[in-house]
């Protein structure tokens, strides 16, 4: 059967994607960011996943306010990168795995969870960025992904507990999946960062390390904290982590820390970057 064996978490700034697209990656100001990854790429090369479930949210590229899925799954074989105004990413087409996108999707839907299935999806940075830094700049990516899009922009977005069980019902759908593949999720986004209004660029590293702690150790009670105290301690975009409870969900109750990584600024906010493994892996 297919198993998840391993969690990846980061964050998604789009400034990292330039940074890298442009050549900056070694500047002064980039190369610590870009240097916290350089353990995650030698694992991922180790770990050889077949397929990554990447969770994140889209920004304003392939959905709008004219229609806001809470959960979307891209059931596609290929995602091409998105146009976010600039021109889209030199970055290789995103292949799907759309076998067991639609058997994730089937499975969710009858556990209760409305997946919106999407059989056409650009991909943003929100989900290249995290490829990227896992992956560096290959000519295309080594194995298939599924995109698993979640509504953090308009209110109101999932409860960290939804997400936190949603990802527990990817684990169920993955499990059931007949073939044997090696299975990653990514949970994408934050960390405590804020682009508009008076608390503009505020970066709470209080807040951020112990997301962190209680994430690994007592994921339940992370997935109880309310939208408000997001907002409140984190910023507008600190919403963003309860992405990172599906991936959590996903995993054993007890895991094994490969790697962490915190790193400020980047842009306009702290980079946060977990590995998790199963602690049966």
């Amino acid at each position: 059967m297919a198993r998840i064996t391993a969690g990846v978490a980061t964050s998604h700034v789009p400034a990292i994607g330039a940074a890298l697209d442009s050549g900056k990656a070694g500047e002064p100001y980039w190369q610590p960011v870009f240097a916290g990854y350089e353990r995650s790429k030698q694992w991922i090369a180790e770990e050889k996943p077949d397929v990554i479930i990447l969770v994140y949210n889209d920004h304003a590229s392939a959905f709008s306010l004219e229609m806001i899925p809470t959960f979307a799954i891209g059931c596609a074989d290929s995602f091409a990168p998105a146009d976010e105004g600039w021109g889209p990413r030199p970055v290789p087409t995103v292949k799907g795995h759309s076998s067991l996108a639609w058997h994730m999707a089937e499975q969710l839907i009858l556990d209760e969870f409305d997946m919106t299935i999407v059989n056409k999806l650009d991909v943003d940075h929100g989900l290249t960025v995290p490829l990227s830094l896992m992956f560096g700049q290959p000519d295309e990516w080594p194995c298939q992904v599924i995109p698993l899009a979640v509504n953090v922009v308009q209110y109101p977005p999932p409860t960290g507990h939804r997400c936190y069980m949603l990802g527990k019902a990817i684990r169920r759908a993955v499990e059931s999946y007949p073939e044997d593949l090696k299975v990653v999720v990514f949970g994408t986004g934050g960390m405590s960062h804020q682009l508009q209004g008076p608390r503009a660029g505020l970066i709470n590293t209080a807040f951020d390390q112990a997301f962190l702690d209680t994430l690994i150790s007592d994921p339940v009670a992370q997935s109880k904290v309310p939208h408000l105290d997001y907002v409140r301690e984190a910023g507008s975009e600190g919403i963003e982590l309860v992405m990172w409870l599906i991936m959590r969900g996903a995993l054993d109750d007890q895991v094994k820390q490969v790697h962490r990584f915190y790193h400020v600024p980047a842009s306009n906010t702290a980079v946060g970057h977990l590995i998790l493994e199963n602690a049966g892996s």
